[in-house]
């Protein structure tokens, strides 16, 4: 497992995350200042200084439901509300969006080329706000300081970090199915075409060398599939050209998005009930989610005229079939983390390990903005 895996999986979600709640802000024709109000918000959210600090800090990938939650503070950092189906779905979008993504990349590397274009897409979301435009150029410098150094294998490491992160996750979206690059069993279609990989051949042929270097023979042999030769390299800078179209907005109004529920096997019902049994990591997890949550600040609205609700759904009727109908193990729950700096932080992380409930309307209130966790944080 590579402890650089987090701050790719949280960039990549959340510029996911900021495709499709773009579209559905454009779909239910938000008014414009409301709907970049949002958008504004979560991104001034997301690259907080304070946040991506602990963000960018070596450590383990969180589990599901504490990724959850921190995607669930971060969609409500502003004036708009989600439902929790609609809520599941936007979580369940993200995630296949970018499996999708990661099982495609040419090389590992080109992970980082996907998450240039998600950034150079969140750049353009806010590029006549200097304010938050100078925070995405400080993730960028970031990112390169961090990842361009890395060799061929630690990125072979992150790129196996995030398959097993996915490995469960069979989510059938609508755009995949119609494109058919997803099986009905909500598994992806690998292509035996296109492009090889930058900086390997076309296969097809065996060469045999002597001891000194002299290429004795060569055979030719069916690769099976339509290869041709590799694209040129994409951009590991801040500006550029990244070549590859993993990454960039696939969504659009006219083109909305379903996902269904693939049917899971007793086995891997079996399989999730395993994984959310207690774990001996819980209370680092805590610790490590409460610091990261820290800088998240959430506002709710200051009046009810302000805020308004976003549904992913077609219709309010589908959203609540969606939340009744959804499997026990698709139900992700919210990581529910409360402490106040009078209570004694060990017997309160006693209390909430374990401790997943599910999240509705309920939005954290504008006076916290952190401080409860931070406090927590302190005492441990």
């Amino acid at each position: 497992m590579s402890s650089r895996t987090l701050p790719l999986l949280f960039i990549n979600l959340g510029g996911e995350m900021l495709y499709i709640l773009d579209q559905r802000l454009r779909a239910q024709n938000i008014p414009a200042d409301k709907a970049k109000k949002v958008m504004n918000d979560i991104i001034t959210t997301m690259f907080n200084k304070k946040f991506l600090e602990e963000l960018f800090k070596p450590q383990e990938l969180y589990s599901k439901k504490a990724l959850r939650t921190v995607f669930d503070r971060l969609a409500h950092a502003s004036i708009m509300r989600l439902n929790q189906a609609s809520m599941d779905k936007l979580y369940d979008l993200m995630t296949m969006a970018f499996k999708y993504q990661v099982l495609l990349c040419p090389r590992p590397k080109d992970i980082l080329l996907v998450s240039f274009n998600h950034m150079d897409a969140i750049k353009d979301f806010v590029k006549d706000t200097p304010s938050i435009l100078s925070q995405v150029d400080e993730t960028y410098r970031q990112l390169i300081e961090m990842y361009t150094t890395l060799s061929s294998g630690e990125f072979q490491l992150i790129r196996q970090t995030l398959l097993i992160f996915f490995q469960d996750m069979h989510i059938r979206v609508s755009i995949f199915l119609k494109d058919k690059v997803q099986n009905s069993n909500g598994r992806f279609v690998l292509p035996t075409s296109g492009p090889v990989p930058h900086g390997t051949q076309v296969p097809g042929l065996i060469r045999m060398f002597s001891c000194t270097g002299e290429e004795l023979t060569r055979q030719q042999f069916n690769n099976g599939g339509n290869y041709n030769a590799a694209l040129r390299e994409g951009s590991f800078e801040i500006f550029g050209d990244r070549v590859t179209k993993l990454g960039t907005n696939m969504y659009s109004v006219s083109r909305p998005v379903e996902t269904h529920m693939s049917g899971t096997s007793k086995n891997s019902a079996q399989h999730t009930k395993v994984n959310t049994a207690p774990n001996p990591l819980a209370k680092e997890e805590l610790n490590l989610l409460a610091r990261l949550m820290g800088g998240l600040e959430v506002q709710k609205p200051g009046n009810t005229d302000s805020g308004f609700r976003v549904n992913l759904f077609a219709t309010d009727e589908e959203e609540e079939e969606a939340l009744i109908s959804r499997p026990d193990e698709l139900s992700y729950g919210v990581i529910n983390i409360q402490a106040t700096k009078d209570q004694q932080a060990n017997a309160e992380l006693a209390k909430i390990m374990g401790e997943f409930t599910e999240s509705g309307d309920q939005s954290p209130s504008a006076s916290s903005k952190g401080d409860d966790l931070l406090a927590m944080m302190d005492g441990l």
